[in-house]
């Protein structure tokens, strides 16, 4: 028998070839272009997002002028919340159906027309139904940006995520600064005056320069590998939709009570609102630094136990509240809490892409971005009621840790769901 004869022989006994596995990534993905496109992205995110500070930075100012009460003053800044979550949720859908371009022009030009009518409004609450537009434009620069980029990388998804959400970060740490001098020379107005002509100017043309599409190969290569490696926790999309925002708002009404009270809190004892600034400062730094440590750990743990690790810390940094309340134990636990919070929002839209259909990104985020909001909001006024009855923050510390433990519990029940398909895709 000939050694051809016999290798053809033996070709039966040979092991069927596996079926081949699609591509586990695409070109693009994780490409030079994406990197750029990461950097015009969080360009974008730092002016975009400046709405929901600058109403915080011009309060004072909105207060004495109206001759409105400390809840009245503050009816622009809750109506700018409300629009940021449902507008997160409705760009979201935009973005998936036309484009993160398109939906970058609609909403800067939302924001400079907000903008606009608010230095013209008559009273405190027609200033807070334009905070209302203002909140929906702004939201762009948020929930729907890192949806997009979420779409060009795989590799390195959970760090790009990250520092398109440190956007929303910087801008509160940067323009507050930038703003004041404004503030102080020519008054509010002049602030948002000011903000409307950066808004249109800056956005709309670093918009066009994402006008590229992710190429239908690279949705297919994403959405095949989405199959490989999602995991399941055995329960319907939209049901781990729900879920996932009823555990956002229990971690945001808990990152609240720092973030929107601590100011209040150090008038309260004695230290100024000057000092209560800083400390939001170093907290929004912190929270910078924590959103790209956060990225860099979810890019090996996955976004499940990044979240848990980022809420277990945080809920840690709340019970430092408690026994700390002298101002240089003020400034370490600040900033602590800073590092231990910054991840945790981004995390959700990781565990979104992980758990879910690729293509239903944008909705899907933006839904889970706006809970956290509403979180936010929630548990901001929460934590003014409870010191309003109470007379002092411990018992909207301990609120706080409280919400807090609801989402570990949803977390770990998660964890312990989840497995891996890939075997049964392989199956």
């Amino acid at each position: 028998m000939t050694p051809h004869a016999v290798n053809k022989t033996c070709d039966w006994q040979k092991p069927a070839p596996r079926p081949s596995v699609p591509g586990m990534s695409h070109p693009i993905h994780d490409s030079r272009y994406s990197w750029l496109r990461l950097l015009i992205t969080l360009g974008i995110a730092m002016v975009a997002n400046v709405g929901m500070w600058a109403v915080i930075v011009v309060m004072p100012e909105v207060e004495a002028q109206f001759g409105a009460s400390r809840a009245e003053a503050s009816l622009p800044y809750v109506l700018s919340m409300i629009g940021f979550a449902l507008g997160n949720m409705w760009l979201g859908q935009m973005v998936d159906r036309l484009g993160v371009t398109k939906a970058l022009i609609g909403a800067a030009v939302l924001s400079a027309v907000s903008y606009l009518l608010a230095t013209m409004a008559p009273n405190i609450m027609l200033l807070s139904a334009a905070h209302l537009l203002l909140g929906l434009g702004t939201s762009i620069g948020f929930g729907p940006l890192i949806a997009d980029i979420s779409h060009w990388f795989m590799r390195r998804r959970g760090i790009a995520v990250a520092l398109v959400a440190s956007g929303n970060y910087l801008s509160g740490a940067i323009w507050p600064t930038l703003l004041s001098g404004i503030l102080a020379r020519d008054g509010w107005q002049q602030v948002y005056l000011t903000l409307a002509v950066i808004t249109l100017v800056v956005v709309i043309p670093m918009s066009l320069l994402l006008r590229r599409q992710v190429p239908v190969e690279a949705h297919s290569t994403a959405a095949a590998n989405a199959q490989l490696n999602a995991r399941s926790v055995r329960i319907s999309p939209r049901a781990l939709q729900y879920i996932l925002g009823l555990a956002g708002i229990g971690c945001c009404v808990a990152m609240s009570m720092p973030q929107v009270h601590i100011v209040s809190y150090c008038v309260g004892l004695g230290y100024g609102p000057a000092v209560g600034a800083e400390m939001l400062s170093l907290m929004l730094l912190g929270g910078v630094v924590s959103r790209v440590i956060s990225g860099l750990v979810a890019d090996k743990l996955g976004g499940v136990m990044t979240l848990l690790i980022g809420s277990v810390l945080q809920c840690i940094a709340l019970f430092l509240f408690l026994p700390y309340d002298g101002m240089a134990s003020l400034y370490v636990v600040s900033l602590l809490f800073g590092l231990a919070q910054g991840g945790i929002v981004p995390s959700y839209a990781l565990v979104v892409r992980e758990y879910m259909p690729p293509q239903e990104a944008g909705a899907r985020v933006g839904f889970v971005m706006m809970m956290t909001i509403m979180g936010m909001a929630l548990g901001g006024w929460m934590s003014g009621w409870i010191y309003d009855v109470t007379g002092n923050y411990q018992l909207a510390f301990i609120n706080g840790i409280l919400w807090n433990g609801l989402n570990i519990a949803i977390l770990l029940v998660l964890l312990h769901r989840s497995r891996p398909r890939r075997q049964e895709v392989l199956a």
